[in-house]
């Protein structure tokens, strides 16, 4: 039993990195005062540029640089367009969203899938030896991320000039601070975090397909919420919904009381979890 759980918790490593980065994401964000919910499309880019031009250019060092830069890119847009233009944060998001969906599957149908010459993406170097050999270096950082992002918050002068930006503005200005500026700061962190959570996915999964990130960015927003928008507390979230992934693979095809569930009821059971974990949470915070 113990054997079992250990593995299923080593096999949903992987799949919890990408929500544990754009969880940290989203966290600095939400800390300097601009909502996003656009975590979904800079993953969902950064996987598609990331394999673009890993494939292009047989580099997986080039196809996680550009991958980055996607997001980033993405990132500082949302920046643009909720501090310059003033447009409401979340319908700034769902157009990122709705962008990079269209763009990305336009991108796969021109260039990826019908490419017989890049028929998978090569992979990231550095992988952990032994029985860790399939767990790539990467995905062991990302749960050192939430560490360094609690630290980084709680104890440094850029993480408190985070919180009082994103707690108080207006006081902030009159203590010397320049808002916009600390914000642009935060966006740069959340493009490179989401930007390395999309590159991840598609490197665990070996090539790009549509929508691929299925939702992993709402996902990492619930493990926020869950986590009470503490570090911590949402990797724990995080590393659950991942466990939560793994069952939903390994339950495919699993006959409860003789009938077979259709694959669609596992599937979506890392997204009922959220849903319920999240209602749960705002529950208990109102009582």
């Amino acid at each position: 039993m113990l054997n079992a759980l250990v593995v299923l918790v080593l096999n949903a490593l992987p799949l919890a990195a990408p929500l544990i980065l754009a969880a940290m994401a989203g966290l600095f964000s939400e800390r300097s005062g601009v909502i996003d919910i656009s975590l979904e499309g800079k993953m969902l880019t950064a996987a598609c540029i990331g394999a673009w031009v890993a494939g292009a250019s047989h580099s997986a060092v080039l196809g996680f640089a550009g991958g980055v830069l996607a997001a980033v890119i993405l990132s500082t847009l949302h920046w643009l367009f909720t501090q310059h233009y003033r447009i409401d944060h979340v319908v700034s998001g769902m157009a990122l969203n709705a962008m990079a969906l269209g763009a990305t599957n336009f991108i796969n149908t021109k260039f990826l899938s019908t490419a017989s010459e890049i028929p998978e993406v090569p992979k990231l170097p550095v992988h952990l030896a032994g029985a860790f050999a399939y767990i790539s270096v990467y995905v062991m950082l990302a749960f050192v991320v939430p560490f360094a992002v609690k630290a980084y918050v709680g104890r440094t002068r850029g993480g408190l000039r985070l919180l009082a930006v994103g707690n108080a503005p207006g006081k902030a200005r009159l203590a010397g601070l320049a808002p916009v500026r600390v914000r642009l700061w935060a966006a740069l962190i959340n493009g490179v975090l989401t930007g390395i959570a999309g590159v991840l996915i598609v490197d665990n999964a070996g090539r790009f397909t549509d929508n691929m990130t299925a939702g992993r960015g709402y996902i990492a927003l619930a493990a926020l919420i869950i986590g009470g928008w503490r570090a911590l507390p949402a990797l724990v979230a995080c590393v659950a919904f991942g466990v939560f992934d793994v069952l939903q693979i390994a339950l495919q095809g699993v006959s409860i009381g003789g009938i077979q569930a259709p694959p669609e009821l596992w599937q979506s059971m890392p997204y009922l979890a959220a849903v319920f974990a999240a209602i749960s949470s705002s529950v208990s915070g109102l009582r």
